[in-house]
């Protein structure tokens, strides 16, 4: 077997890209750094992306048997209900196997994001066979109320037993809920770690049946309008992240600003647009922005019993909506204190009776 190249794609544009060189037997044979303005292309070989998780939403599902379509299909459908953005613009991306029973490891990233890493890559002058998010390089804990964390970059990647999430360091607490953090700090580890991420990748979100779809291409203001678009799980709101991709904003600002001027014409005579449509997805209330609010509700809703998240919506004008299922009326009582904690106010807009259980509708905003 040949060596394989380990590259970590970096969050903004511009930055290097630390590189590692992996041998067959998970030897390091050389480390370095590519530059975007590097003359002296890279020597050919079998790469691997390691790109940024919080771009990335990862579950496990339960899902039928079947061939690569199928089983993308049917991922799809059961988080039909966690998506804001059109199926269409992102890409359901189902792991191997891990056994008759077993859930499946399901990514779900939108397809500008993957076009922009690729355009980041082909800048290096490499191209990657596989591409992994951070959080699947780290191996499941054997503790099944442990959490593994590990820095990349101002980001922490959190790895539990069928959990794996990357989250500011503020929110890890969240999202962690009950469970016990290990931060993993030792280089020797991560870069192990790495390594065995570089020769087996959990997952490859090039699959290239995941990313066929049909429709025209969009190109960067496809881009443009996610960043106005969320990605939602029950464990945590990922922004779909287009917003804050520099990498692509600022290689084509033009096209980008030329589209938010269709979409929203009052930015259009900002300053800066793009810096405002930025504000606006921003900009919902509670102050944290929705990836907190997301977080919060879920670890409130997560420690009642028999109390379930059945949808949530959130959008730059609309702010953080839920409906929850619980058992009983004073159940959103401890919900409601619960969000206090966490400097956040529970308004119930709606409560009706079904089947034996209450639906209640909510909107989450700053505590007074």
């Amino acid at each position: 077997m040949k060596p394989t190249r380990l590259i970590l794609i970096p969050a903004f544009n511009g930055q290097p890209a630390p590189f590692m060189i992996v041998a067959p037997d998970g030897g390091v044979l050389q480390r370095g750094v590519l530059a975007l303005d590097t003359v002296e292309r890279p020597e050919p070989m079998r790469t691997v992306a390691v790109c940024p998780g919080a771009d990335v939403s990862i579950r496990w599902l339960d899902l039928p048997a079947g061939g690569g379509a199928q089983l993308r299909a049917a991922a799809a459908w059961r988080l039909r209900e966690d998506l804001a953005a059109t199926p269409d613009r992102v890409a359901t991306i189902v792991g191997g196997s891990a056994g008759p029973g077993q859930p499946r490891l399901v990514a779900v990233v939108s397809h500008a994001l993957l076009e922009a890493w690729s355009d980041y890559l082909e800048a290096l002058g490499v191209r990657a066979e596989a591409l992994v998010p951070d959080m699947l390089t780290i191996a499941e804990p054997e503790d099944a109320d442990a959490v593994r964390a590990v820095a990349f970059g101002e980001n922490l990647a959190l790895r539990g037993r069928r959990f794996a999430v990357t989250v500011q360091p503020d929110l890890v607490d969240l999202v962690a809920g009950d469970r016990r953090v290990v931060p993993i700090e030792d280089s020797r580890t991560v870069e192990r770690a790495l390594a065995a991420a570089a020769l087996s990748p959990a997952i490859n979100l090039f699959d290239i049946g995941a990313r066929d779809r049909t429709g025209p291409r969009g190109g960067w203001r496809r881009a443009a309008g996610l960043a106005a678009a969320v990605l939602v799980s029950p464990l945590l709101l990922t922004a779909a992240a287009a917003a804050r991709d520099d990498m692509a904003a600022r290689r084509l600002e033009t096209e980008a600003i030329t589209a938010i001027a269709a979409a929203a014409p009052d930015l259009a005579r900002e300053s800066d647009p793009v810096a405002a449509l930025r504000r606006r997805a921003a900009s919902a209330p509670p102050p944290g922005g929705v990836t907190a609010a997301v977080a919060a509700l879920y670890s409130a809703v997560e420690a009642v019993e028999g109390a379930e998240l059945d949808m949530v919506a959130a959008g730059p004008d609309d702010g953080v909506k839920a409906t929850l299922s619980h058992p009983a009326y004073s159940d959103m009582e401890q919900i409601n204190q619960r969000m206090a904690e966490a400097g956040m106010a529970v308004t119930e807009t709606a409560t009706l009776d079904d089947a034996g259980r209450v639906v209640s509708d909510i909107s989450i905003g700053a505590r007074p």
